[in-house]
């Protein structure tokens, strides 16, 4: 028995592009049948736009306030439940996907495989390791589904056209009760997903301050473009952690991608590797991010950036 089952990233009735790219990991499997499982209090919606992406057999929808909120405590039970129909379980590597996956993959008992850039067969896989610096061939031998997450970064994002049937499924599992939603606290702005932007304005600690950042955000609304983060920036305090990229956090493959004031250390070049085009931004001409960037401009960056969004 070969079938896949993909866990849908999806907030305010939108699914998240990072679904449609584990779908292509997905396919690269071999395997034909390929269902997609939305948990939500209103599936509706994130279930039709499931249904539409090429390649999905069936999208099943668990529907009830438990699901109101993407809870690994309470999901991770019930994808545990549904595992022994399926011979992989995969969900995206992003926060959601890490959140979610190693909590199933130990209440079934096996292994999870992180970061899949590269399917062999259906059991061996290439995933980077050492921040990126060297790739692994891992083969899972063990009994029972292949549980993994799917490196976005690597693939591109699978296409609509498809007519997938959409089939509600009951509850398996309990409620464990000891994990709860108390409020959400992020950025704000209505700018473009970090995660899944074509272009992403990032910026490091040489901004000096939060105050300074602002000509990092103005930057990016003049582009359309997302904002990112050095590590380094996030722990002096200039912006939150959701904008931070890098090993330890975000990992992510824009078209184009503006590194201001970064200085490339390798933590953070691993979230950037596979980006289109670098742009650098520096004021240090022997900095290491002009080793891996297309384009470089050596300069202040407070005077160059404004000069560049004034061109624009």
């Amino acid at each position: 028995m070969s079938r896949i089952l993909i866990l849908a990233e999806h907030d305010a009735g939108t699914l998240n592009p990072s679904t449609a790219k584990t779908l292509t990991g997905a396919r690269a499997f071999g395997i034909d049948d390929i269902d997609v499982i939305v948990f939500a209090a209103d599936p509706g919606s994130v279930a039709e736009q499931a249904a539409a992406l090429e390649g999905v057999s069936k999208v099943l929808t668990m529907s009830g306030e438990d699901f109101a909120h993407p809870l690994a405590a309470r999901i991770a039970p019930e994808i545990a439940a549904l595992a022994g129909a399926y011979s992989h379980i995969l969900a995206p590597s992003s926060t959601f996907g890490k959140d979610v996956l190693p909590r199933a993959a130990a209440l079934i008992g096996v292994n999870q495989v992180s970061d899949i850039m590269e399917v062999i067969d259906a059991k061996t896989f290439k995933r980077p390791i050492y921040a990126g610096n060297a790739i692994v061939t891992v083969t899972v031998e063990a009994e029972g589904p292949v549980v993994a997450t799917i490196r976005t970064a690597s693939w591109s994002a699978t296409g609509t056209g498809g007519s997938a049937s959409i089939e509600a499924v009951e509850s398996k599992a309990e409620n464990p009760g000891h994990t709860r939603f108390v409020k959400l606290d992020g950025a704000g702005g209505d700018g473009p997903d970090l995660n899944t932007a074509p272009v992403v304005v990032a910026g490091g600690r040489a901004l000096g301050s939060e105050e300074g950042f602002d000509i990092i955000y103005g930057l990016a609304k003049k582009l359309g473009a997302a904002v990112g983060a050095t590590r380094a920036a996030v722990d002096a305090g200039y912006v939150p952690n959701e904008l931070q990229v890098g090993q330890t956090g975000k990992i992510i493959a824009p078209d184009l991608y503006f590194a201001i004031g970064i200085s490339g250390a390798i933590q953070h070049l691993t979230g950037i590797k596979d980006a289109g085009t670098i742009v650098a931004i520096n004021k240090d001409a022997e900095a290491p991010i002009f080793e891996v960037a297309d384009l470089g401009l050596v300069g202040d960056l407070f005077e160059l950036v404004p000069e560049l969004e004034q061109a624009l």
